[in-house]
């Protein structure tokens, strides 16, 4: 799948919102409707766009009174960082959407926020490219060592948390 089908696929709070609950388990529809407040008709309808796109997979199909139920997980997040991987195609309208798709989700999270170390930081700068490649690099390293430690929802002992990262280069201003 290209950059540009995996945008459209995250083009959605709610699809942001599953990967994010498969990357500490293994799920199907209904578990992850229940855990998210959704209907499992509407988990599974996005579920299998966020499959078609490749972000999730199924790891394990189980059989429930005389039908299967299909546990996704994505695991994508919690890979070392390949800053080869994170370049390609994109359509600004596909980008737009998914702006949009991480304001709402960034609202959502906003009004859960609890007490504990947090950081927000901002910036428009203009550095070194080697110092620039670094920093890409050591947040991609931080974002997979927080996927990776990733567990079940509501796992004794584990938080809630957030991370939302959106590094990028920009334009020369004319």
């Amino acid at each position: 799948m290209s950059r540009i089908d995996e945008l459209r696929a995250t083009a959605h709070p709610l699809r942001l919102r599953l990967l994010s609950l498969l990357t500490g388990a293994a799920m199907s529809a209904a578990e992850a409707g229940r855990e998210l407040g959704v209907s499992q008709a509407s988990a599974s309808y996005h579920l299998r766009v966020l499959e078609r796109a490749g972000l999730i997979r199924v790891v394990e199909v189980v059989r429930l009174r005389g039908g299967e139920a299909r546990r996704y997980r994505h695991e994508s997040s919690s890979r070392r960082y390949d800053p080869d991987a994170h370049t390609g195609e994109r359509s600004p309208e596909s980008e737009e959407e998914y702006v949009e798709a991480l304001i709402d989700e960034l609202r959502r999270r906003a009004r859960a926020r609890s007490d504990g170390p947090a950081l927000t930081a901002d910036a428009e700068l203009w550095v070194d490219p080697q110092v620039w490649a670094r920093i890409v690099r050591h947040v991609g390293e931080a974002s997979a060592l927080l996927h990776a430690a990733a567990r079940p929802p509501r796992t004794v002992g584990t938080r809630p948390v957030s991370m939302t990262t959106a590094l990028f280069p920009l334009r020369h201003p004319r």
